[in-house]
C-alpha cells in the first residue's frame, strides 16, 4: 500500500493538531516538536521551572508592597505631591490588572514561557528607568509600564505551573507559589523601608530591576507551553477588554478622592463599562476570543473566582487601612504599626503549604475554603474589639485569624480554579483569576476608603476634617473624640465586611461541590485536583495529553 510522503503528513498535521492525516499507509502518531522546542524541553527541569516561577512570585509583590514606603521619599525628591506621587503606586497596579487578562490568552497562543520572558523583560526595564527618572511624569510613565510587564509574569507564571505539573505535585507547586506571594507581600514594607533608608529609592529600583534579570535568565530554561491551535489575536477584544477596565479601574480609584457623585469620575465609569460591554459582545462573535465566555458557565470555576473575590474583600481593607487607624488613634509609631501588620501577614508564609498538605492528604478543597472564608469573615467581626489605644494583645486573636484564612485560601485557590479547565485554557484561565483579584483588590481600597470619608462625614459635618481623620490625622480637633468617631466608622465597615464574607463562604460552599453525578468518583480521584465539569480526562482538561503539558516535555512532566 503507498504510503503518503512526509510533506503533506506536516500539512495534514497543521490543519488537524498534533497527528498525521489518516491515509492509507499513513500511521497515526505524533510528529516530533520542532528541533528549537524539543532541545529547550530538554534542558529545563520542573524544579527548574518552578524556582524561576517562585522567584516572580516573590519579587512582584515585594516591590508592589514595598514601592509605598519609598513615596514620600520620591515627592521630597522630584517635588511632586498629590495625584501624580500617588500614580507611582496606582499606575502600576491599574495596568497590572488591566492587562492581566490579555498576558494570559496571550500565553496560550504564542507560549507561556514567551509571555513569561517579554513580561520579565518589560519589568526590568521600567524599573531600571525608573530608577533614572528625571522627573514625576517621567516616572509614572514608566510605572505604568512597570505594572505591564508584571502582568505578563504573573498571568504566564501561574499557567506554567498548571501546565507542568499535575496531581498533588500540583497543589504543592501552588501552595508555594502561595507561600512566596505572602513571603513578598509581608517582607515588601520592611525590606524596601530599610533599603530606602540605606541606599536611597533610586537604588532600590535598580535592585528590583536586577532581580527582574534574574527572572529573564531563568526563564531561558524552562520549557515552553502553548494551546495546540494558533489562532489569530483578537484585537477588537484585547484593546475593549484593557480600555474597559482601566477606565472604570481609574474612575473608582479617583472616586476616593472626589466622591462618586464627581463628573470626571461618574464619566470615566460609564466610559468604561461601555467598552466592557463592547468587549461581552465582541467575545460572543468571534471564533477565537480573548475570554472564552463558556468558562463563566463553569459552575466550579466560578466558586473558586468568587473564593478570590472573598478572600481579599476580608484581607485588602485591613491590610491598606489599619495601619494608618493604629498610628493615628492607637498612638502606635510607624513601627510600632508594622510589627503589628505582621500578625495578619506571618500566616502568609505557612498556611499555604498547610492547605495543600491537607488536600492532598484527602481533606475536601470545599471543606477547606468553606473554613478559611469563615475564619476571615469572623476575624473581620472579632476586630470590632478595636478601640483607641488598644494593644497588640488585645488585637492577636483577630488578626491572626485573618492572616490563618488568608493563608489557606491563598494557595489553594490558584490549584482549584486552574484544574477546573482545560489546559489549553490555562492561561487565561490564569489571567482571569489574577485580573479578579486585582480588581477586587482595587474596588476594596476604593470602597473602604469612600466608607470611611462617608461615615465621618456624616458624624463630623466636614468632608476636609473626615478626609484627614481617615488616613489617621486626628489634628483637627479634639483627639479624644476623633479617635472614638474613627472607631465606631470602623466597627460598622467590619461589621459589614464580616457579613458579606459569610453569606460568600457560604457560596462559595455551595458552587465548588462537585456534581451529585460524579460525587462518588471524584472522592476516590486526587483531591487537590478532582475534575469538574467539562474537564475530564479526555475531554480537553488536564489530564488531557492533547495540551496540557509543555511542547516536547512530556517526561518532564510525568516525573512531576
Amino acid at each position: 500500500m503507498k504510503r503518503c510522503n512526509l510533506w503533506r503528513c506536516r500539512r495534514g498535521r497543521a490543519r488537524s493538531g498534533t497527528e498525521r492525516r489518516a491515509r492509507p499507509g499513513c500511521p497515526r502518531r505524533p510528529i516530533p516538536p520542532d528541533r528549537s522546542t524539543s532541545l529547550k524541553a530538554r534542558s529545563s527541569s520542573p524544579a527548574i521551572t518552578l524556582a524561576v516561577v517562585l522567584l516572580g512570585f516573590l519579587t512582584l509583590p515585594m516591590s508592589m508592597s514595598g514601592t509605598t514606603v519609598a513615596v514620600p521619599l520620591i515627592g521630597a525628591d522630584l517635588g511632586a505631591s498629590g495625584g501624580a506621587l500617588q500614580w507611582v503606586v496606582t499606575g502600576y497596579f491599574l495596568m497590572a490588572s488591566s492587562f492581566m487578562l490579555v498576558a494570559g490568552s496571550l500565553g496560550d497562543l504564542l507560549g507561556r514561557r514567551r509571555v513569561y520572558l517579554a513580561g520579565a523583560l518589560v519589568y526590568a526595564g521600567g524599573m531600571l528607568g525608573g530608577a533614572f527618572a528625571p522627573g514625576i511624569l517621567v516616572l509614572d510613565v514608566l510605572r505604568s509600564i512597570t505594572g505591564v510587564g508584571a502582568a505578563g509574569v504573573m498571568a504566564g507564571g501561574g499557567a506554567i505551573l498548571a501546565t507542568t505539573f499535575t496531581g498533588p505535585s500540583r497543589t504543592r507547586a501552588f501552595a508555594a507559589m502561595g507561600t512566596i506571594a505572602g513571603v513578598g507581600l509581608a517582607l515588601g514594607p520592611s525590606l524596601s523601608g530599610w533599603l530606602v533608608g540605606a541606599v536611597g529609592w533610586r537604588a532600590t529600583f535598580g535592585i528590583f530591576a536586577a532581580a527582574g534579570l534574574a527572572l529573564i535568565v531563568g526563564a531561558m530554561f524552562m520549557a515552553e507551553s502553548r494551546a495546540a491551535a494558533r489562532p489569530r489575536l483578537d484585537r477588537t477584544g484585547v484593546v475593549s477588554f484593557i480600555g474597559g477596565l482601566a477606565l472604570v479601574m481609574l474612575g473608582i480609584t479617583r472616586s476616593a478622592q472626589t466622591g462618586w457623585a464627581n463628573a470626571q469620575v461618574v464619566l470615566l465609569i460609564a466610559a468604561g463599562i461601555a467598552l466592557l460591554v463592547v468587549f461581552v459582545l465582541a467575545e460572543r462573535r468571534t471564533a477565537h476570543p480573548v475570554l472564552d465566555l463558556t468558562l463563566l458557565r463553569n459552575r466550579r470555576f466560578m466558586g473558586w473566582l468568587l473564593a478570590a473575590v472573598a478572600m481579599v474583600t476580608g484581607f485588602g481593607g485591613i491590610l491598606s487601612y489599619l495601619p494608618s487607624y493604629l498610628q493615628g488613634a492607637s498612638g502606635a509609631s510607624a513601627g510600632e504599626a508594622g510589627l503589628m501588620m505582621l500578625m495578619p501577614t506571618a500566616p502568609v508564609l505557612f498556611m499555604p503549604a498547610l492547605g495543600g498538605r491537607l488536600v492532598n492528604r484527602g481533606v475536601p478543597p470545599r471543606a477547606v475554603i468553606t473554613f478559611a472564608l469563615l475564619l476571615i469573615a469572623a476575624g473581620n467581626a472579632w476586630l470590632t474589639v478595636l478601640r483607641p489605644g488598644a494593644g497588640a494583645l488585645e488585637l492577636a486573636g483577630p488578626l491572626v485569624s485573618v492572616g490563618v484564612g488568608m493563608g489557606l485560601s491563598a494557595g489553594l485557590i490558584d490549584a482549584q480554579a486552574m484544574g477546573q479547565v482545560p489546559a489549553a485554557r490555562a492561561g487565561m484561565a490564569s489571567g482571569l483569576l489574577n485580573t479578579v483579584r486585582g480588581g477586587t483588590q482595587t474596588l476594596v481600597m476604593a470602597l473602604f476608603g469612600s466608607l470611611l470619608i462617608g461615615l465621618l462625614q456624616a458624624r463630623l459635618g466636614s468632608a476636609a476634617l473626615a478626609g484627614q481623620v481617615a488616613t489617621g490625622k486626628l489634628t483637627g480637633g479634639d483627639h479624644a473624640f476623633l479617635a472614638d468617631q474613627l472607631t465606631e466608622v470602623w466597627r460598622v465597615i467590619l461589621y459589614a465586611v464580616a457579613g458579606l464574607g459569610a453569606v460568600a463562604a457560604l457560596a462559595v460552599s455551595a458552587l465548588v461541590a462537585p456534581p451529585r453525578r460524579t460525587a462518588d468518583a471524584s472522592t476516590s480521584a486526587d483531591p487537590g485536583t478532582a475534575a469538574g465539569p467539562g474537564t475530564a480526562a479526555g475531554a480537553g482538561g488536564p489530564a488531557d495529553a492533547g495540551s496540557a503539558r509543555p511542547v516536547g516535555a512530556g517526561r518532564i512532566a510525568g516525573r512531576a
